[in-house]
């Protein structure tokens, strides 16, 4: 059995190189990966959207790996934007960092809880088998 999430992508909808319209994730350990903003290790907010974004995308990728997974083993991300953001500029910025792993993804515009973030981002992935 495979521990990767699998996509599900109906053929009478839209195909997407950058998302999936589901994913099937097998039953065992399940991450969940709570919103990371933009924030250095001091827990400094970077400055501007894009360097929010990455760094954002970077710090769910440390909790993947310190759980002992990784982004081919997300199911779904959800991407938290603060109004008036270009959801496009963020997607380049978060591609530059995840690059081409194909996940179910919700992306929403919202009021931030933390002043001057302008992106949070969760995860939920399986966790390989040891």
């Amino acid at each position: 059995m495979t521990t990767h999430p699998t996509p599900v992508d109906p053929p009478q909808l839209h195909h997407s190189p950058a998302f999936a319209h589901g994913m099937i994730a097998p039953a065992g350990p399940t991450l969940y990966v709570g919103g990371q903003n933009g924030t250095d290790g001091t827990g400094a907010l970077l400055d501007g959207l894009e360097a929010q974004t990455e760094q954002a995308m970077r710090n769910v990728l440390a909790v993947l790996a310190e759980a002992g997974s990784d982004p081919e083993h997300v199911a779904k991300l959800t991407i938290y934007l603060a109004a008036g953001v270009d959801p496009g500029a963020a997607y380049a910025a978060t591609h530059s960092v995840w690059g081409d792993h194909r996940t179910a993804v919700t992306v929403l515009a919202v009021t931030p809880a933390r002043p001057g973030a302008l992106v949070e981002i969760e995860a939920v992935a399986t966790l390989p088998e040891q």
